[in-house]
């Protein structure tokens, strides 16, 4: 990267900011992703070496800033795992999962106050809020995911899982209510019905409580929501990617056909996968 970076380097890597590499960094890290939900595990090895790239990316920029170097950055993060791992490298006692990551989040507490700490003689800093720590700049499902683990690690969570459902239930309930009055859609091509602007804002939260409902199921249940809904949308694409080929293999277009007949498409997408092997 230093070669890279230096003059007679590459012309791309040098015009290359921190701003300019962020969309690689996330599309790299859904490459990972990728790599894991296919167990393509030498995929897997190739995605992860650009992963790592985009660290070695940032630290040779950073220390040709003097900000800091990428030793800053390894001995940044083994002082925290030690620091983060007491029952390990410690004499905390830590019996279960739950214990561990309830005295990680208090470590991560007392973290942020020291930093906020400028001088001996400043006045304590004041707690930081639980949910401040969780970036709002991560996909929704994933930061859904996040603060509602959050709030569970320390005692607001339903006692159990049939009381998510009941929420769901209630929720889906307010969102018919809503619409409620409303035309009936146009033709299957337009499955829309006309939303009043005044009543816009109203379904939008009512469809996002419905969406925090199910990442706290999927929390619940130890589910990713992130990982699962990657997994329906490739489902989807395959099933529906089978019933254009058989129309195409018709001298036909999806326009060209109903949805009676897409429909009987899609149940035989679904039941050719349940009889592979």
């Amino acid at each position: 990267m230093a070669r890279l970076r230096a003059p007679g380097g590459c012309p791309w890597d040098r015009e290359q900011t921190f701003d300019t590499i962020k969309r690689y960094t996330l599309e790299e890290t859904y490459e990972v992703l990728e790599a894991i939900d296919n167990r393509d595990w030498k995929e897997l090895t190739s995605e992860l070496g650009d992963l790592l790239l985009q660290v070695l990316f940032y630290a040779e920029m950073a220390e040709e800033q003097s900000f800091f170097t990428i030793d800053d950055v390894l001995d940044a993060l083994s002082n925290k795992l030690v620091h983060r791992h007491p029952h390990v490298f410690g004499d905390i006692k830590a019996d279960d999962s739950a214990q561990v990551l309830k005295n990680w989040e208090a470590l991560k507490d007392e973290e942020k106050r020291n930093n906020l700490q400028t001088n001996g003689d400043a006045p304590p800093a004041p707690p930081a809020l639980l949910l401040e720590g969780v970036s709002s700049k991560m996909p929704a499902l994933q930061e859904a995911h996040k603060i509602s683990s959050k709030a569970a690690h320390v005692g607001f969570d339903w006692p159990e899982v049939q009381g998510l459902f009941e929420k769901l239930t209630e929720e889906t309930r307010e969102l018919q209510e809503h619409l409620e009055g409303l035309p009936a859609a146009g033709s299957y091509s337009s499955h829309r019905p006309e939303i009043p602007a005044s009543l816009r804002e109203h379904v939008e939260a009512e469809v996002g409580d419905l969406f925090f409902v199910l990442v706290n199921i999927a929390r619940y249940l130890s589910v990713d929501p992130e990982s699962a809904l990657r997994k329906t949308n490739r489902k989807f694409r395959r099933r529906f990617g089978w019933m254009e080929e058989q129309l195409h293999g018709q001298g036909r277009t999806l326009e060209q056909a109903t949805l009676e007949e897409m429909e009987t498409l899609w149940q035989q997408a679904k039941t050719l996968e349940v009889q592979k092997p």
